[in-house]
């Protein structure tokens, strides 16, 4: 079957394209800029822009299935506009696109940020209510997922077969940019974050959500929504695991909320020097404190979704950074065994 993938070259859709290349898929990767990810991949890669309109009507005849990944995601506000502009024009032109090129599906990936996560107790599932247009309550990375996830369900009101996911927090290997996430594992490792926080989020492994996605292009309902969640993991458990895995132990202090908040100022200062998005922010440590338990178990009852244990994610991606040479060269991962010791 012949595919398209937008936002190939990302965390997410290196992964995605690994896994339809095993199934057999002839995929066409839509880059936008970088295509490290996708080096030595039989692949056919083309040039796009969610915001080009036309070059996503190239990219998608021809084609059965688009995989809309391409998105900005941000802890840093709106980024001079690039992420309402990715996030929902872009959406809905890939939407549009996929629409007048007759495909007969599109899996749009959405975010579990486009839910209220502050609304209601409990496990967060499908029914929750999704972050209001123009809320002033709300980040701009949240509302941009939940206003892109109306414009694609304008689009299916006009015709188009499409299916909505929504994964939580992404961590995993083939992360070459690598992504925030990426970034806070290695800095775990090399014993460079000043502190931990409290708090806690779901995060799922990438594979586990390329997994679903493909699931939900072949099995999910036109219209549906499905969460592609892990497992709920306080910060300082994180840290546990990758200290287990890594065989890096690093003391540090975890800082109440309130503290860490107090320390943003000074952090967005040192991140400026240094070139770098610094990771903990207003908006980081928001998500935090609202982090809630993700309930999937509609993905896994109509997708045959399942997310594999963290331990073994955590594990996996510090293997594929050393593979890479993305760790110190002269602390090199040890082997489970070591690790152990």
């Amino acid at each position: 079957m012949r595919v398209v993938v937008t936002g190939a070259s990302g965390h997410l859709g290196a992964n995605l394209v690994r896994r339809l290349l095993e199934g057999g898929d002839r995929v066409r990767a839509v880059v936008h800029r970088r295509a490290r990810a996708l080096e030595g991949l039989d692949v056919e890669v083309v040039p796009g822009d969610v915001l080009d309109p036309e070059s996503l009507r190239a990219a998608f005849t021809g084609v059965e299935v688009v995989y809309h990944l391409a998105g900005v995601i941000s802890i840093r506000g709106d980024a001079g506009g690039q992420v309402s502009a990715v996030n929902v024009e872009g959406a809905a032109n890939a939407a549009a696109a996929a629409r007048e090129a007759g495909v007969r599906r599109m899996v749009h990936c959405s975010s579990v940020h486009a839910f209220d996560t502050a609304a209601g107790r409990g496990s967060l599932d499908e029914t929750a209510p999704r972050v209001l247009a123009g809320s002033r309550r709300h980040f701009a990375y949240d509302r941009s997922k939940a206003e892109g996830e109306r414009r694609v369900r304008a689009e299916i009101a006009r015709g188009l077969d499409a299916v909505i996911v929504h994964p939580t927090a992404v961590i995993g290997p083939f992360d070459f940019e690598p992504s925030l996430l990426g970034r806070f594992f290695l800095r775990l490792y090399r014993g460079s974050l000043p502190a931990l926080v409290r708090g806690g989020f779901d995060f799922v492994d990438a594979r586990d959500a390329a997994e679903g996605m493909v699931a939900a292009a072949a099995r999910g309902g036109k219209g549906e929504s499905y969460l592609l969640g892990g497992h709920f993991c306080r910060i300082a458990a994180l840290a546990s695991l990758a200290a287990a895995a890594s065989g890096r132990r690093h003391c540090r202090p975890t800082l109440p909320l309130w503290l860490a908040r107090v320390g943003v100022p000074f952090l967005r200062a040192a991140a400026a020097v240094a070139r770098t998005e610094p990771l903990y922010t207003a908006e980081s440590l928001a998500i935090l404190r609202a982090g809630r338990p993700v309930d999937h178990s509609k993905a896994e009852r109509d997708l045959g979704y399942s997310s594999r244990p963290i331990e073994e994610t955590v594990a996996d991606l510090y293997r594929w950074f050393d593979s890479q040479g993305m760790l110190s060269k002269t602390a090199s991962l040890a082997s489970p065994g070591e690790a152990a010791g």
